[in-house]
């Protein structure tokens, strides 16, 4: 009998079933979509904070001292490298799938055409390396420096096989100078001569506007520094700063064992630092701070921005439930007052109400979760021209939240169920 009166009840009042349920699939699908992308928006957001720049830079640790006390403004002057050979090291550690991408420097001083003395700064463009791993890797300048701007020419393609006798000059620098893509020009450092056919001019917009960029070997032989580096430019997947990665930064030996583990074991930037500071020799690895601050901060507000859209979507939901529900309570008086008038108690009634509109919930509910999905991916595709994963947690989290509008939902129309009277509603007062 309390199936037929479910069946009795959808067969009759279908249109309201069908509303509750496109509302209630409404409210799920947007809950389902926001969640999806607020779970997997860090990396996103992450990758696209990427494109502007690295977050990490390893320099030597002698260089760190005399920077702090002197001011150096990032200058090596202390005579101390790094090693050329023990760049693979950074792809080892225990967050190596965080780290994107990076490439060292080295910055000498040459006179160009034998006239003024220029920066030559050596670096990776698109280098191809062979980790220690197995893996491999392109790393370099042009995917960590994608915001300068190519005036003349291209950039320097590591992976071509052409000559290497190759350098691209700043904007400032060729202006003052008088370079020109296809150019030929002669640097003199310290100990050795190159010259080097100019294959692009870039405006940066900063100070490598007046430098001159070079393979990593051929600022090596004019600064005679060869296996040496001045500093390593690291790009990393974090995640926002805490507590506990503030005192861990601050000193890590402060940490508990248990605190210890935790930090090393979730992608903290100072995590990511004190690990790499284990693999390459005589380093210190520091967060560029304006970057790792802006990472977490732009997170937190989208992740916020996500969490207010799904409960504005959940309560807009609840309120077009009530109203729905109340509706169907108020055409179904005289029904229910006839089965108060038989002796049905209200527990029964209540439970018969409930469970319609939480079967019509589940339809609706379903229907919006793959909707949801779907919504996640145009967003994903649109916004980070991504796919979007879809977390297994998503599922319960929807289904509980669907369960509690739909509740908070029928409240006000279960009340008005309570409090009808059998003598009242049957004789139309």
């Amino acid at each position: 009998m309390f199936l037929r009166m479910i069946l009795r009840a959808f067969l009759r009042q279908w249109k309201k079933m069908a509303m509750i349920a496109f509302t209630i699939a409404l409210g799920s699908s947007l809950a389902t979509a926001m969640l999806c992308v607020m779970m997997d928006v860090g990396d996103k957001v992450n990758q696209e904070l990427k494109t502007y720049g690295a977050n990490i830079k390893v320099v030597p640790k002698d260089a760190s001292i005399i920077n702090e006390l002197y001011d150096t403004d990032g200058e090596n002057m202390s005579g101390a490298y790094l090693r050329e050979d023990e760049l693979g090291k950074i792809k080892t550690i225990f967050w190596a799938f965080n780290i994107v991408d990076y490439a060292p420097f080295i910055s000498t001083n040459a006179s160009l055409n034998g006239g003024d003395e220029v920066t030559v700064t050596g670096t990776w463009f698109n280098h191809h390396m062979e980790l220690p791993t197995g893996e491999t890797l392109d790393a370099g300048v042009v995917s960590m420096r994608s915001w300068w701007e190519i005036i003349a020419g291209d950039w320097i393609d590591e992976q071509n096989g052409d000559d290497r006798d190759v350098a691209m000059v700043g904007k400032a620098l060729a202006e003052a100078n008088g370079i020109k893509v296809g150019d030929t020009i002669d640097l003199k450092g310290s100990s050795g001569e190159k010259s080097l056919l100019v294959s692009a001019i870039f405006d940066a917009g900063g100070d490598e506007d007046d430098q001159v960029y070079v393979y990593l070997d051929t600022a090596q032989v004019l600064a005679a520094l060869d296996g040496k580096v001045d500093s390593i430019e690291v790009s990393a997947l974090t995640t926002p700063d805490n507590e506990l990665a503030e005192k861990a930064a601050a000193d890590p030996s402060s940490l508990s064992i248990a605190q210890k583990e935790t930090w090393l074991c979730t992608a903290y930037v100072s995590a990511i630092c004190y690990q790499i500071q284990e693999v390459i020799t005589d380093s210190v690895a520091s967060a560029v701070r304006q970057v790792a601050d802006s990472e977490g901060e732009i997170l937190n507000k989208t992740q916020l921005l996500m969490m207010l859209i799904t409960v504005l979507s959940l309560v807009g939901a609840a309120l077009g439930i009530c109203n729905l529900v109340t509706a169907s309570v108020m055409e179904r008086a005289q029904e229910i007052g006839l089965m108060k008038a038989i002796g049905a108690q209200n527990p029964s009634i209540t439970g018969l109400v409930l469970t319609e509109i939480l079967l019509t919930a589940i339809i609706g509910g379903i229907a919006g979760f793959f909707a949801g999905i779907g919504f996640a991916q145009i967003i994903g595709h649109s916004v980070f021209a991504s796919a979007i994963s879809v977390r297994p947690m998503v599922i319960p989290i929807v289904a509980v939240l669907v369960f509690i509008v739909t509740l908070i939902g029928c409240i006000p129309a279960i009340k008005m169920l309570l409090g009808l009277r059998p003598t009242e509603v049957l004789h139309g007062r």
